[in-house]
């Protein structure tokens, strides 16, 4: 059993799950073996049963035992969990492989390979794989492909960019080849993620991405107000948003915008609305802020 999910405790997980617990969203992700998905903590569905869950530290762990992502808690608005140690040299080689590999302006436009990986960290392509697969309990190609596939599907259900669009920035090199890595990993075709009548913003798209609390979002908003730019960013306590003009290099080339981000707290959500001149830098830009957070 790989580290992450054999230090779960999984009665104190069920506790979590049953309480609907945000403070542990992102922590871990319950597999059902009654309908083959995998949820978040914080998913509203039906409690399954104690004997029908299944544990995971990652979402790449759930997806490898055979689950599919939940269409209703989705996982991939789940929160970052990242912990780091002073100890151990392995862990921290396989959390910095982890993080190469989840940022899309590591690699200049370019599909990263293991290969590559194990250059960028100046350890051989066969011990990388051993320390990946000893701390996630699954290969960097396998990390990989739930991080392009989760970018995907909340592409798909968040935005109206073009299918083939929505393919190309989460990493694919052809349609065909995205199209039959959502069949293969979850079953159905990608159009059928879309949502139904779905309301588009004014100006921009909108994207919800899911912070972790206690947040103290009054402080964080006020701090920025005081520091604001005229003309750069903006900070608004009494909305709960942040506004701010950006920069972002993604594909090679420069994309320059703006954004809003508004929070949903009793959703423990951040509401993200992107200019249109930012589309084909999502990826880039939903990062960031998930690394920010």
């Amino acid at each position: 059993m790989h580290p992450d999910s054999a230090a779960l405790q999984p009665d104190a997980c069920y506790l979590a799950l049953q309480a609907r617990d945000a403070r542990f969203d992102g922590r871990f992700f319950i597999g059902v073996t009654s309908t083959g998905i995998y949820c978040r903590p914080v998913c509203k569905v039906r409690l399954p049963r104690r004997e029908n869950c299944r544990f995971f530290g990652h979402a790449a762990q759930a997806e490898r035992a055979g689950f599919r992502p939940c269409l209703r808690c989705r996982p991939e608005l789940a929160p970052h969990s990242i912990v780091w140690s002073i100890q151990d040299a392995s862990y921290i080689l396989a959390h910095q492989a982890a993080r190469l590999l989840d940022e899309p302006e590591a690699w200049g436009g370019s599909s990263p390979s293991v290969e590559q990986l194990a250059a960028r960290l100046g350890i051989s392509d066969r011990h990388v794989r051993r320390i990946f697969e000893a701390q996630f309990g699954v290969s960097p190609v396998q990390y990989l492909q739930t991080r392009r596939l989760l970018t995907a599907k909340q592409l798909l259900a968040d935005t109206d960019l073009p299918i083939t669009q929505i393919a190309l920035i989460s990493g694919y090199s052809s349609v065909r080849r995205f199209n039959a890595a959502f069949v293969e990993h979850y079953g159905l075709n990608p159009t059928r993620l879309r949502r139904e009548g779905a309301s588009s913003p004014a100006q921009g798209m909108a994207i919800r991405l899911g912070y972790r609390p206690p947040y103290d979002v009054a402080a964080m908003l006020g701090f920025f107000a005081k520091r604001a730019i005229e003309g750069v960013d903006m900070a608004d306590p009494a909305k709960g948003a942040l506004a701010r003009t950006v920069a972002v290099e993604a594909g090679g080339e420069l994309h320059k915008g703006w954004l809003v981000a508004e929070f949903d707290e009793p959703r423990h959500q951040l509401v993200l609305r992107v200019s249109d001149s930012l589309r084909s830098a999502l990826p880039v830009v939903i990062h960031r802020l998930k690394a920010a957070r």
